[in-house]
């Protein structure tokens, strides 16, 4: 949930997670063009950094093509690589039902739902998930 009218330079920096330990930023090709990107690091530091936390984005020409879910199979093994022992979706918008049936059909359950979190362009205020699963 990034700001609008965000910087292409502070958007970057932000996803990119420079100076975070256990961090990476991983993206997906077709015909050389970047398509989605997803980034993986420790969801809390400290105590909780054993669960990781990643974030998506796929652009619109490659929906429904299965480019995320293959990196999102991708970033999961390479969670478990790293010695993750879970993952977890801090806000996945509950309309949003292409991104939460994906997440369940891997592993994720929604293990509770923040009222009016996001406030969506077009829908107005909507409800965010949070979702986990152990790796």
């Amino acid at each position: 949930m990034y700001p609008p009218g965000l910087s292409e330079h502070d958007a970057r920096t932000m996803w990119m997670l420079p100076g975070v330990d256990r961090a990476g930023t991983y993206v997906a090709t077709i015909g050389g063009d970047v398509v989605a990107t997803a980034y993986l690091k420790p969801n809390q530091p400290g105590q909780g950094d054993h669960v990781a936390n990643a974030g998506w984005m796929v652009a619109p020409s490659a929906a429904g093509r299965g480019v995320g879910r293959r990196l999102a199979v991708h970033v999961i093994d390479a969670a478990r690589q790293i010695g993750f022992r879970a993952m977890q979706f801090n806000a996945v918008v509950a309309t949003n039902t292409g991104a939460v049936t994906l997440w369940e059909s891997l592993g994720f359950d929604i293990v509770g739902t923040v009222p009016d979190a996001f406030r969506h362009p077009t829908d107005g205020l909507c409800a965010v998930h949070i979702m986990y699963r152990e790796l």
